[in-house]
């Protein structure tokens, strides 16, 4: 069923499971360019046909990622040049849907956001680049930085690897698929992937012909099989 009618150029980039729509809840947004916005989960909570304003996109950006959080976590953001930065929450102030959010990250010219994520203390950062290469790197290895500078590297993206397509927080007994443009998959415990410091270029995680690449990797949220990887 048509659950939202979409405008021409239009797509859906994220969606959210919600019980409550609660005050003390945030919905947490970035875009391409580098910008970040929470709004309180409770400003979502009158649906319309037509949707309602999430982000107020500027010419030439476009949000790509949105995540329910309780106001109290890190943000780390990922660009597809394979730098990162990871920054308190609490500096992003709630602002109402229509806003455009503030800067969280100083790109450099053509760089763009591929990835946010919210840190959770332990897990590791699962960064996978177009030729199928990747790594983990403990999240301990990420400085709590403020909001809006350049970050640090988190993967060399030089020669072999090319750019970043995703970025994901991980735990030891989670699975993980990873998507090529040919639609072959790939679904590997993550257990099996090697950890590594952030100033390195991984290992190989997909087998790839000339002319296919990574568009995608999806952390899965049920598990089967563990430690067997399925490649078709």
């Amino acid at each position: 069923m048509n659950l939202i009618r979409l405008e021409a150029g239009e797509k859906i980039v994220s969606f959210l499971p919600a019980k409550e729509f609660r005050d003390d809840r945030f919905v947490v947004l970035a875009t391409r360019e580098g910008k970040v916005k929470k709004t309180p989960l409770s400003a979502f909570a009158n649906a319309r046909s037509n949707g309602v304003i999430a982000l107020g996109v500027v010419e030439g950006d476009e949000m790509i990622a949105a995540i329910v959080s309780d106001g109290q976590s890190d943000v780390l953001l990922a660009t597809r040049d394979g730098l990162s930065i990871r920054f308190r929450e609490e500096e992003v102030r709630p602002m109402g849907r229509t806003a455009a959010g503030v800067r969280g990250m100083e790109l450099r010219e053509g760089d763009q956001v591929v990835a946010m994520e919210l840190v959770k203390e332990g897990q590791n950062v699962l960064t996978v680049t177009q030729m199928g290469y990747g790594k983990r790197t403990p999240i301990a290895d990420y400085p709590v930085q403020g909001r809006a500078g350049k970050g640090v590297i988190t993967i060399k993206t030089q020669g072999r690897n090319g750019p970043v397509v995703g970025t994901k927080l991980v735990a030891d007994d989670d699975e993980v698929m990873l998507i090529a443009n040919s639609g072959k998959v790939i679904r590997t415990a993550v257990s099996g992937i090697s950890v590594m410091g952030r100033n390195t270029q991984g290992v190989r995680l997909i087998d790839l012909n000339e002319s296919e690449r990574v568009v995608d990797v999806a952390r899965l949220a049920e598990r089967e099989d563990r430690g067997v990887s399925e490649q078709s």
